[in-house]
């Protein structure tokens, strides 16, 4: 008889279980240094709650680059679509309420997305240019138009639209995170972890918006049909391989009009969010979040699941430092005992310069915490930027920008 060798195969790894992991890792992570340092707002439910807040409009202006770049379209005019996006929704939402205030300001970024299509799909403008431009524009515009309509009215003027008369509702999860508040409960013990787990659930379940929901659910019907449907194939295909999905019978030119057309509605609702925390229109009050918003989206890969990361940590970083300065320097200690876990791994897997290096920072990092008691206003402000800034560092080395994101696209011209 002949031997039959028979190979076998590791079962696949589920990604679901590793960000799990991941997740309740950090978790603990976090609920270390919390105790070590005696910061309680670092994993208080209000922090949380700042964070989702602060996360919300970034996500959504990531998500509309995401979309626009994964059909080969650069979109760095999102701050001026978010902009676009909160006058719209400010002059629509004090004359006839919040729902009309959603559709103006989606409507107004889907304008700039329409503006920004014009000018590089058809007219073949440098992507760069027409971002920044629409980016210059778009302040003036408001402005001019915020003298004509908002000037006179009561509690508007050149800079702010009227107040709303009524607000976007809001909900909590009953008896969790409303009444007999169990979660709130739960964290006020203190008890390591379980405390932690209660703050994070309680402020992402407690007086959360209706748009904040919408918003959440994007992330994951995004992904479902960009990667899941043949819309979104199609899409991507014109993003990877212009030439070659017009030879197929995708329409190139119409696909990239609808994707940086749903880009700028993106972007818009994320400044209608912005509308609906203020209650309305302030100039300025996107404070550069479409930047960050196209920051988030590149340390997140072009993928909904990094950006929605990504999101999260820059809303963490400035929900904290407005919730409490103190708990900024516990930050310190947090990048200690993280960049030693680094340095554990780098060490186990025969990277000694990577491990040395990782070992270092810590120790400066653990020293740093140790003599420093309060970190100077000026830089606390600046600390989400920051910590940005270093992510980003650190996860360029995997990243993987769509082929032919940039690139200029004539139908017949050779490749």
């Amino acid at each position: 008889m002949n031997a039959v060798s028979v190979t076998r195969t590791a079962p696949p790894r589920s990604r679901s279980g590793a960000w799990l992991l991941g997740a309740v890792g950090l978790l603990a992570v976090l609920s270390f240094v919390r105790v070590v340092s005696g910061q309680d707002q670092l994993t208080s439910s209000g922090t949380f709650g700042a964070a989702l807040v602060l996360a919300v409009p970034i996500a959504l202006a990531g998500l509309g680059g995401l979309f626009a770049e994964r059909a080969g379209v650069v979109n760095i005019g999102l701050e001026g679509m978010m902009i676009l996006g909160t006058w719209f929704a400010g002059w629509a939402g004090y004359q006839w309420g919040p729902w009309a205030a959603l559709v103006a300001g989606t409507a107004g970024g889907a304008l700039g997305g329409l503006l920004h299509a014009l000018a590089t799909v058809t007219f073949g403008v440098d992507h760069i240019v027409s971002g920044v431009a629409i980016n210059i524009l778009a302040p003036g515009l408001t402005r001019f138009l915020s003298e004509v309509l908002f000037t006179g009215e009561s509690g508007g003027g050149a800079t702010q639209s009227p107040t709303f008369s009524q607000q976007a509702p809001k909900v909590s999860l009953p008896v969790l995170s409303s009444g007999p508040d169990l979660l709130g409960g739960l964290e006020r013990t203190g008890i390591f972890l379980l405390a932690d787990l209660a703050g994070l659930l309680r402020g992402l379940t407690h007086e959360v918006g209706v748009l904040t929901v919408l918003a959440a659910l994007s992330l994951p019907l995004s992904w479902y049909l960009l990667w899941r449907t043949p819309f979104g194939l199609r899409l991507r295909s014109c993003g990877e391989n212009p030439h070659a999905a017009d030879s197929l019978g995708v329409p190139v030119h119409r696909m990239k009009y609808l994707a940086v057309v749903i880009s700028g509605a993106l972007a818009g609702l994320g400044g209608v969010f912005l509308v609906f925390v203020s209650n309305g229109y302030r100039e300025g009050q996107t404070t550069g979040r479409g930047f960050i918003g196209l920051a988030a989206m590149i340390f997140g890969n072009w993928r909904p699941g990094g950006l929605a990361l990504g999101s999260a940590l820059f809303g963490f970083a400035d929900g904290l430092q407005l919730r409490s300065s103190a708990a900024v320097v516990a930050l310190l200690l947090l990048a200690a005992v993280l960049l030693a876990g680094y340095a554990g791994y780098a060490f186990w897997r025969g990277g000694v310069l990577g491990g040395v290096v990782g070992l270092g920072a810590a120790v400066a990092f653990a020293v740093l915490w140790l003599v420093v008691d309060e970190i100077p206003e000026s830089f606390v402000f600046f600390t989400p930027h920051v910590v940005t800034l270093l992510v980003l560092s650190v996860a360029a080395q995997r990243l993987r920008m769509p082929a032919a994101d940039g690139k200029p696209y004539r139908r017949g011209e050779e490749a």
